[in-house]
């Protein structure tokens, strides 16, 4: 201990004696204020439109009780699903997905079962797609242009695990014959724009609240449609969005009364970014709770991270993981005033969190707590370290700490203190990083790369997996960001796999651990969405929090 406090007194007359030239990030301020998030309102909270809902609902379940046809029933599943109505009709799907027996001669029907059942949590074989394969691995060349089975087959095959080769192949065939496609049938437009949708982003990779919203849109659009089905989704929608708002109200106030985004303006101030993390990752409407503790934890540790990426010098560094590791709010009297502003307001937020936690379940997180984020402050380290070293690690190196520095562990961490199911079994999975939550932070990591590092670089940072490989193999640029893609797509090969191999944790909790690597990858599809808020996120924030469907 006295060492310890010798090295932290040298480290402060270090701080203390130099005049400090920090880097600047250069990030844009907010551009959602508090004010305008605590006038959001809306009409769809009143108890006319429950009433309104329960009916609809009815009217549903009563069609879905008189759809005999197998794949109008697996057809019926699935547009549910992707209507974001799944949690209303959980014993009407559980019925259809037990007991339906499609044709597996034929090939859309037979890819929708089986993404069905997979998607739900059944174990299929992929044994029932041999019937469309010739005798080398490849699609029979009747199945070729049947557009609608292909792209059923394509969307099926990204539920695959590792070593499944005969649905390796199929997509192969499947993505070649569908890009072909869109080549040739412009004029087409429904099929068209579905191919290019799923192309862009299969679905088992996209965000559920942010696929509903579009999908909405385009079964509006269709002949075939069911009102009343329509009808639900736009009034379920909206009044989900209106708890959606209060959520993101009470986080904006603890945020306002915080101070971090004003007096720390070297840090990016994202609490609605942050919001829709939460949001992205615990949709449903009684997951409040895990949205708001989400949302505080991605804000502060985008603050954290800004310090240790950018402002913060090595000394202050030090010092600031080891009054982590130590939780001892003494330590701050040696801290600059941004980094005693910034440690209090995590030691207030851990605490606060863990005294609800202890009062609602009678379980004390604080010290797991306490130990996710020292963990994460030491990641934070060491990749400060490689970078004033002027060290680039191996990929498998830059991974190992990689998966605990983006922040995904420990926001899985807090999402299942919210979860109101506590079980000592599964507070291990925590402590030693189980695949379940290695394989969710891997593909985030990944997807993080592909849309930051080459900003992130310019301003100043570690080398990314991006750049590690290059360094690695002395590949172009192109061919490491083709070996990232092709490591998220194995990845998440063997999450698909996971969640049928884990059974400690609830099936609400897996599905929040599934929707952390959609959640990188919508947020990075189209650059730094977390960072640079004013683009692609500012559309889907505006979409799916501020303005309902008419």
């Amino acid at each position: 201990m006295a060492l310890q406090s010798s090295k932290i007194l040298v480290a402060t007359a270090k701080v203390l004696d130099q005049k400090i030239v920090r880097r600047s990030a250069n990030y844009h301020p907010t551009i959602w204020k508090d004010d305008y998030i605590q006038s959001l309102n809306s009409d769809y909270m009143g108890e006319s439109y429950g009433e309104r809902a329960v009916k609809l609902v009815g009217e549903v379940k009563m069609m879905l009780e008189k759809v005999v046809d197998p794949v109008e029933q697996l057809e019926l599943v699935d547009t549910l699903h992707r209507l974001g109505l799944s949690h209303h009709f959980e014993n009407e799907t559980k019925r259809i997905l037990e007991c339906v027996t499609s044709d597996h001669t034929n090939l859309y029907a037979t890819s929708l079962e089986f993404r069905l059942l997979r998607q739900h949590g059944y174990k299929v074989t992929p044994e029932v797609f041999s019937h469309f394969m010739d005798e080398i691995g490849n699609l029979k060349a009747g199945y070729c242009e049947e557009w609608k089975g292909l792209l059923s087959l394509y969307e099926a095959s990204y539920l695959l695990f590792e070593g499944e080769s005969i649905l390796e192949k199929a997509r192969d065939c499947a993505t070649k014959q569908l890009k072909e496609y869109l080549k040739q049938n412009k004029d087409e437009y429904d099929m068209s724009m579905l191919v290019d949708h799923a192309l862009e982003v299969p679905l088992n990779w996209r965000i559920p609240r942010l696929e509903t919203r579009w999908f909405i849109d385009v079964y509006q659009k269709r002949e075939d449609r069911h009102q009343s089905l329509l009808d639900l989704a736009k009034l379920d929608f909206n009044m989900l969005q209106a708890v959606h708002q209060d959520d993101l109200r009470h986080a904006s106030k603890w945020w306002k009364d915080l101070c971090l985004g004003e007096k720390l303006t070297f840090a990016r101030d994202r609490l609605v970014e942050s919001f829709l993390w939460g949001m992205g990752l615990a949709t449903d409407l009684h997951f409040g709770n895990c949205r708001r503790i989400v949302a505080k934890v991605a804000a502060l540790v985008t603050v954290i991270d800004d310090i240790y990426d950018v402002y913060g010098t090595m000394d202050e560094l030090l010092l600031f993981t080891e009054a982590v590791e130590r939780w001892d709010t003494n330590t701050m009297e040696l801290f600059p005033e941004y980094m005693k502003i910034c440690f209090l307001a995590l030691f207030n937020f851990v605490n606060e969190t863990a005294f609800a936690i202890l009062k609602e379940q009678g379980f004390d997180a604080i010290p797991l707590m306490k130990k996710m984020w020292a963990d994460l402050c030491k990641a934070y380290l060491l990749e400060a370290k490689w970078y004033y070293n002027g060290y680039t690690p191996t990929v498998e190196e830059y991974l190992k700490n990689g998966l605990i520095s983006i922040g995904a562990p420990i926001t899985l961490f807090h999402a299942y203190l919210a979860t109101n199911s506590i079980r000592k079994e599964c507070l291990g999975c925590f402590e030693e990083c189980s695949n379940l939550i290695k394989f969710s932070s891997v593909i985030g990591r990944l997807a993080d790369d592909l849309g930051t590092s080459s900003d992130e670089l310019k301003r100043g940072d570690v080398p990314k997996s991006i750049q590690c490989y290059i360094h690695e193999t002395e590949a172009s640029d192109e061919e490491a960001r083709q070996h990232i893609r092709a490591l998220i797509d194995s990845w998440w090969k063997r999450l698909n796999e996971e969640r049928f191999a884990h059974s400690s944790f609830s099936q609400m909790f897996i599905q929040i651990a599934l929707n952390v690597p959609r959640m990188f990858q919508c947020m990075y599809q189209y650059g730094d969405g977390h960072g640079v808020g004013d683009r692609e996120t500012k559309d889907r924030v505006l979409a799916l929090i501020v303005f309902p469907i008419p």
